[in-house]
């Protein structure tokens, strides 16, 4: 029976809302507990070990492998995951300026796109040789070295990736992306990472823009922002990737391209045009501290529904050649960013 808890005649949009308040509200829930347990720590040890943003995906993801929310709460878990996850990050491009961006400099730029395209061929090669077939190999390998889900989605049409296949490289990514998420803060502590190294660290190998937020948090506020733009730029590789992989693919004659609104999302478009506003001064100075702290809130809430998501027990169903794929790969990607970080002295 269809889930439905809109009253009879009202319009799209309220019912829409109607739709997801539950499931967001749960969201906020665990939001919350995430603040109150940080805010714990800070009384216990003077400062909290584990970031609100860290602890909201850890409770989220306790609290869906001892209870999966059923249809009431899909909705507003989904919502909060993707668009309020969408929305931070555009509100975070209030707190990056046009300079931020031209600091990188093209060899930066030059050294992001290399890594993307190596972290693919070299992704695809370990996914055959576990015996993958080459479209999972390539869907792993697009997996890790671009933007995780969205990559796997922009590529899977092009290359007729099936449903069960989309599905196994994605039940990886999803949970392996909150593995990284938590344990990348420590690999940046043993190795004595400065902020401006560890945020391009996080760039270099987070999946999804909103997840590099989550993983620079302990390292501060220029740890985000570095890594946000850094990852920006690895992100709009997968248009270009998409683009070849769609000519090598349709030798039938007919594009397999997807869209445009498929290869840059609105997000990505929307962070950049916060950018411009900053450097043309059209957001008032005062306005920007709230515009960072909403943009922090909604990141929050967006963990805990990322958490809410996460199945641990996917990862059993999906096979552990594919298991292996993810791992290999992403573990290349992250030797690769390290060897790249030192070879452009950040």
């Amino acid at each position: 029976m269809s889930a439905s808890f809109a009253p009879v005649g009202i319009s799209t949009a309220p019912a829409r809302a109607w739709r997801i308040t539950p499931g967001l509200m749960l969201c906020a829930v665990v939001a919350a507990a995430g603040y109150a347990l940080a805010a714990l720590e800070q009384r216990l040890f003077g400062h909290p070990w584990l970031e609100p943003l860290v602890l909201a995906i850890l409770l989220g993801a306790a609290v869906r492998n001892v209870w999966s929310p059923g249809a009431r709460w899909t909705p507003g878990v989904d919502f909060g995951a993707k668009t309020v996850l969408e929305i931070a990050v555009v509100l975070l491009g209030a707190s990056v300026s046009a300079a931020t961006l031209s600091s990188l400099g093209v060899v930066v730029v030059v050294g992001i796109f290399l890594l993307v395209v190596v972290g693919i061929v070299v992704g695809f090669g370990l996914g055959r040789a576990l015996g993958l077939n080459p479209r999972m190999a390539l869907l792993v390998a697009c997996g890790n070295a671009i933007c995780g889900n969205s990559a796997i989605a922009a590529v899977a049409p092009v290359i007729d990736a099936d449903g069960d296949e989309v599905a196994a490289s994605i039940a990886f990514t999803a949970v392996l992306g909150v593995i990284v998420v938590l344990a990348l803060p420590l690999l940046g502590v043993l190795l004595q990472m400065s902020t401006l190294q560890f945020g391009a660290l996080a760039g270099l190998t987070v999946y999804a823009v909103p997840q590099v937020l989550a993983a620079a948090a302990p390292f501060g506020p220029a740890a985000a922002q570095t890594g946000t733009v850094v990852k920006l730029v690895r992100v709009l590789m997968l248009g270009p990737v998409v683009f070849v992989l769609s000519l090598v693919a349709g030798r039938d004659g007919q594009s397999r391209a997807p869209g445009l609104h498929r290869l840059v999302p609105w997000f990505i478009l929307g962070f950049l045009v916060m950018i411009g506003l900053r450097s043309l001064n059209l957001i008032p100075q005062a306005a920007l501290p709230w515009l960072a702290s909403a943009s922090g809130l909604l990141t929050v809430i967006a963990m805990a529904a990322l958490g809410l998501q996460t199945d641990i027990r996917a990862v059993a169903r999906a096979g552990g050649r594919v298991a292996a794929a993810v791992v290999l790969s992403l573990a290349a990607l992250l030797g690769l960013a390290l060897l790249l970080i030192r070879l452009l002295g950040l």
